[in-house]
């Protein structure tokens, strides 16, 4: 198990050689610094805590600022643990960049949904609504809440209400391609969360020892050609 945490840049899509579109989620990885390593003898379980995002020290606290001097960095925005690591391979105060994964290798995704306000049934819980026409009575309301025997609303109901801004996980998504020139990774689809938003990128948990064969996609960076110029001898007599 093995994790990373990133900005989420917005979506995009790639071409592979044989002319196949791959939709895929950008994510921006800052390089992530080991802040804590918690064992089971200290602290009852076994975790590894990740720093990124750079701040001012007029925005963090002392307390804070005394938590990163600790692995001698400065002071950071985001702190997130990742359980089921093998704490033997980090140090604290350890760098880790978006090269610790790799193409083709299976992922989870975790952030924060997008938040939708408050919103009624139809849109929230995907129910039908009735008819617009011939004097019904009834078009985008929640329906029967029950019936007639509790003579009360029964727990677990579903109705309107808050939708969204809540943390989900998407499973099981691969790595399309690493770049470590700009520290980005794609991941093929869509994963949770507005654009900027802070994702966690963590070893699938349901496949963890699975790795597709990477496609080879299409660059359309132009190749620099440097030209090259032979001096010979009758440019030479020429110039003098």
């Amino acid at each position: 198990m093995k994790g990373i945490l990133g900005k989420k840049i917005g979506m995009t899509q790639v071409f592979t050689k044989e002319g196949k579109l791959i939709p895929v989620t950008v994510v921006e990885v800052e390089p992530n610094v080991v802040t804590q390593i918690k064992t089971v003898e200290k602290d009852g379980y076994e975790a590894v805590q990740l720093a990124t995002e750079s701040i001012r020290e007029s925005l963090s606290n002392k307390p804070s600022q005394g938590h990163t001097n600790k692995a001698n960095t400065s002071p950071k925005r985001f702190l997130r643990e990742i359980r089921g690591v093998n704490i033997n391979e980090y140090t604290l105060g350890q760098t880790i960049g978006v090269d610790i994964f790799s193409e083709g290798e299976m992922v989870d995704v975790t952030g924060t949904s997008k938040g939708k306000g408050f919103q009624g049934v139809i849109k929230r819980h995907n129910q039908s609504r009735g008819p617009m026409g011939h004097g019904s009575q009834y078009h985008r309301g929640v329906g029967s809440l029950g019936t007639m025997l509790p003579m009360h609303v029964l727990k677990g109901k579903k109705m309107p209400g808050q939708m969204g801004n809540v943390q989900r996980t998407v499973q099981n998504l691969e790595v399309v391609s690493i770049d470590t020139d700009n520290n980005v990774i794609l991941i093929k689809g869509n994963v949770p969360g507005p654009k900027k938003s802070l994702v966690m990128i963590r070893t699938a948990v349901k496949m963890p020892n699975v790795k597709r064969q990477s496609a080879e996609l299409v660059s359309y960076v132009e190749p620099v050609v440097e030209e090259v110029t032979e001096t010979t001898e009758e440019t030479v007599e020429n110039a003098e």
